[in-house]
């Protein structure tokens, strides 16, 4: 079942045609629409707020990103505590793997939680919550004196880290204006490939120290970011579209003034706020429970869960965090065999991943979130092909070892790059934006279960897969997979880039383009 509408990859006036030196047929509002201006005392021009407003959403996005930074580092530093660990502890490979594997659906509960948590406190304290619980978490594992306390350790921190990943996206999409909120929504996935690659770091900077000292000293490095969210719940305020749910639309409007370009513009997104509110209250949903309009959807909402459910699937199913997780493993496979070496390798893999994720955040909002997600999907394929055949002539003598170490360093730090500049972000992008007012935290927090539960299954299940039909037997059905997602990719994800949440719902009902001076608009028409 196609989506109506998704098929033509639609893009606006900086679009992919654009981008590559075609004209689009797309226009955004900000394109033809001039921005406020007035003139200054000089006889100058100048934007009234907008930079201001602007600064300040910025600031508030980067703020309630930093829980995204526990996720990463946690990822990036246990594929070095792992090495350490095994040999302080003893534990087996099973417990390896479980050890690994087991954040990903330890941090479903979380996210599961959050949904709910979010719409009962807000989305600002869930923040909060979410550093806290990571906070006794890290504590935990860093004293551990056994395989059993590391794992109470790794419960907590997981759940904490569930709660975050789940609560970032939602509030940055509800306090950023249509036209940042793809850049501004990408921010969780940059800083969790800066975490992943601050980890990286840290098995790098204390690897050097005794064996049952330094992957203490890499997990309690984590607790550091955690603790900043105490001054962050002081600084960013609380979502307008959560307020006004709970009829606070006084104070929804005040934190409207601060993120909009002027007070007409305030006016409008909290009519459009207290619209989408209303139907809540006007009893559409037949008194459905959230839940029950998600477990018995409308067409709608059904083709609305697809979207958000499916890509977040194929964001872990087709190997990400097996690549991350064990690139030391990987490489070792491939010929490289001093920790020193398979740490340098590895840190190289967290700077492509940031790097692209940076550049991601440039232009998703200027290509649109389905072009970035074609180059992702089929670059991500190609590489994993590459990958797996290389490995495969390896393990056969078919390749001399140093050309087949290089291949499979440019490999694996391709796909993640590939990753980093399109479904990486935009999982987390459309997942939070998809979705109407009265179903988002919860649909987003079940679009984190499934991301998380796929990425733990990939995890807890990778060295084991690896035994039984070889790593590059492993990357082979990544790669079926990853072509897979190039399909889904088509059939199932419209382009959300320059619609406002509460306009996006036509995507997967019916379109809503207009006519604006002989070009056709897909912003909605106010």
């Amino acid at each position: 079942m196609g989506l109506p509408g998704a098929e033509p990859p639609a893009a606006n006036g900086g679009g992919l045609s654009g981008f590559l030196g075609g004209k689009s047929k797309y226009v955004r509002m900000d394109d033809v629409l001039p921005q406020e201006q007035e003139e200054d005392g000089s006889g100058g021009v100048r934007v009234r707020r907008s930079q201001s407003s602007r600064r300040y959403v910025f600031a508030c996005s980067v703020f309630a990103s930093l829980n995204s930074v526990l996720l990463g580092y946690d990822v990036g530093v246990m594929s070095g505590c792992i090495i350490f660990i095994q040999k302080d502890l003893h534990i087996t490979e099973v417990q390896q793997e479980v050890l690994v594997g087991c954040l990903s659906f330890i941090s479903l509960l979380g996210s599961l939680a959050a949904g709910r948590t979010s719409d009962a406190v807000g989305r600002k304290w869930t923040i909060g919550l979410a550093a806290a619980v990571f906070q006794a978490g890290a504590a935990i594992m860093t004293f551990a004196p056994s395989f059993t306390v590391l794992m109470m350790g790794r419960l907590l921190a997981g759940i904490g880290i569930g709660i975050g990943i789940m609560v970032a996206p939602v509030y940055i999409s509800e306090i950023t204006p249509a036209t940042l909120r793809g850049s501004y929504a990408s921010f969780p996935e940059i800083f969790i490939s800066l975490g992943i690659l601050l980890g990286y770091v840290s098995n790098l900077a204390f690897a050097g120290l005794p064996d049952h000292i330094n992957w203490r000293v890499m997990l309690a490095a984590g607790i550091i970011p955690s603790i900043s969210i105490a001054f962050v719940l002081l600084v960013i305020p609380e979502s307008p579209r959560w307020l006004v749910m709970q009829g606070r639309t006084v104070e929804a409007r005040a934190v409207l003034l601060k993120v909009t370009d002027s007070e007409d513009e305030a006016k409008e997104r909290l009519a459009e706020i207290e619209a989408a509110a209303a139907v809540t209250i006007s009893g559409k949903y037949d008194g459905k429970t959230v839940w029950q309009e998600l477990t018995r959807p409308s067409p709608v909402i059904r083709r609305m869960l697809i979207t958000g459910l499916g890509i977040q699937c194929f964001q872990q199913i087709t190997g990400i965090d097996a690549l991350v997780y064990y690139s030391p493993t990987i490489f070792r496979d491939a010929g490289i065999t001093t920790e020193s070496q398979l740490l340098v390798a590895t840190v190289a893999v967290g700077f492509f991943k940031t790097a692209f994720i940076a550049l991601a955040i440039v232009l998703i909002d200027r290509v649109g979130r389905k072009p970035l997600l074609y180059v992702s999907t089929v670059g991500m394929t190609a590489c994993l092909v590459v990958l797996a055949a290389t490995l495969a002539m390896l393990a056969h003598g078919s390749v001399s070892k140093s050309a087949g170490i290089a291949v499979a360093i440019l490999t694996v730090c391709g796909d993640v790059a590939f990753f980093s500049i399109g479904i990486g972000p935009i999982c987390w992008v459309m997942s939070s934006e998809i979705f109407p007012l009265r179903l988002r935290s919860q649909a987003a927090a079940l679009g984190a279960v499934m991301n998380r539960v796929t990425s733990g299954a990939v995890a807890m299940s990778f060295l084991s897969v690896c035994r039984a039909i070889s790593v590059a037997g492993a990357f082979s059905v990544f790669a079926v997979i990853s072509a897979l997602s190039v399909v889904f990719v088509y059939r199932f994800v419209p382009e959300t880039s320059g619609k406002s949440l509460e306009q996006i719902e036509s995507l997967f009902g019916g379109g809503c383009e207009v006519e604006l001076g002989g070009a056709e608009h897909l912003v909605h028409e106010r």
